[in-house]
């Protein structure tokens, strides 16, 4: 029979994609469940996974804690009922509060926990449980605020990426339009639905460009008029879980730096403008972003002291420097040349099997 393992994750798609991920390595040789918050279910086919709802409260309103801390305490009672009925023998938590329950839970029936940080700053959640789990997983060793008694705890792992990322076959179309695709407005984000797209108005009048433009839903049809009107080709969506199809098409890519979308970017080779979330909590995005830029795979932009002309030079510095944009795009390729679908899985396999 085959061991249990329950993936603990929710909210964001930068923590339960990973997950997605985590199971899709580990269904083979082990009973992977998952379980999520209200939020993170939307991410979740119930038919394809079997899925439990642990919804944890947010921790950060202090007038509300005492209240938030009632119900982890009745979600934890919960959880431990649920570990002990499933008979879960490992917990794979993807970090955030959301895990905070089944973390607990788990520390009280003694199951193994692996924890991981797909950050380059190590999340509050995981930094309170590296007292209690056998291994946490990250992206590269040099993790900001990693505590340096629990360095052997530490395994590095290639990006979790879903697989069909690493399903397509990307064939350059030299004769094609330069196509920028811009990502991370699906939540109403100003500068990615009132402020790009006006710049991008500007350069597509000294070369031609085509443009896929995620949106909230009440923006989709202004973008689709103004982009039509102005004679752009465009693509404009809200939410494509093929998004993988839609990057496929892209030369350049506008983005915020949440671990997961750099990942699958970089994986991609699609040199990319990142616009760090300024509001991330420990400004994590912008730590994402500069181990890019580290390695000169991106350019970055300050949200908070944004330039429109500034922005546009920089567009069409990229456009007219071939020379950069190449040698960014061949960086990523060298960034990524061992980052393979089986790779991954075995060296994912060989943390969890290690005793």
């Amino acid at each position: 029979m085959k061991k249990k393992i329950l993936i603990t994750t929710g909210g964001s798609g930068g923590h339960v994609l990973p997950a997605i991920t985590i199971y899709d390595h580990l269904k083979v040789e082990y009973d992977v469940l998952i379980s999520t918050d209200l939020r993170g279910h939307k991410y979740l086919d119930s038919d394809i996974y079997k899925v439990f709802v642990v919804n944890t409260p947010r921790l950060n309103k202090l007038i509300l804690l005492p209240f938030a801390i009632i119900k982890v305490f009745f979600l934890t009672l919960k959880s431990l009922f649920l570990l002990k009925r499933e008979k879960i023998e490992i917990l794979i938590s993807t970090g955030g509060y959301m895990s905070l329950p089944l973390c607990l839970a788990a520390k009280m029936r003694n199951i193994k926990i692996f924890l991981l940080e797909p950050n380059m700053i190590i999340g509050r959640a995981n930094r309170f449980f590296l007292n209690f789990c056998e291994k946490i997983i990250c992206y590269d060793s040099n993790i900001i605020g990693f505590p340096d008694k629990f360095q052997n705890k530490l395994k590095i792992s290639h990006p979790l990426i879903r697989k069909k990322y690493f399903d397509i076959n990307y064939k350059a179309d030299v004769d094609r339009i330069f196509t920028i695709i811009i990502i991370g407005g699906s939540q109403g984000a100003k500068i990615f639905d009132e402020i790009v797209h006006e710049s991008i108005l500007k350069i597509s009048k000294i070369k031609p460009l085509k443009i896929i433009h995620q949106t909230n839903k009440k923006n989709i049809n202004f973008l689709k008029k103004f982009y039509t009107d102005n004679k752009i080709e465009n693509i404009i969506f809200d939410f494509d879980e093929n998004l993988n199809v839609l990057l496929e098409q892209a030369d350049l890519c506008i983005t915020r730096a949440g671990a997961s979308s750099l990942a699958e970017i970089s994986l991609l080779n699609i040199p990319f403008i990142a616009i760090p979330l300024p509001t991330a909590k420990d400004n994590h995005q912008l730590k994402n972003a500069n181990y890019y830029k580290d390695k000169n795979c991106c350019w970055i932009i300050d949200q908070i002291t944004f330039d429109k002309v500034k922005f546009e030079t920089l567009l069409l510095d990229i456009l007219n420097n071939k020379d950069d944009f190449s040698e960014k795009k061949n960086n990523l390729k060298n960034l990524n040349y061992q980052n393979t679908w089986n790779n991954v899985n075995q060296n994912l396999l060989k943390i969890i099997n290690e005793n």
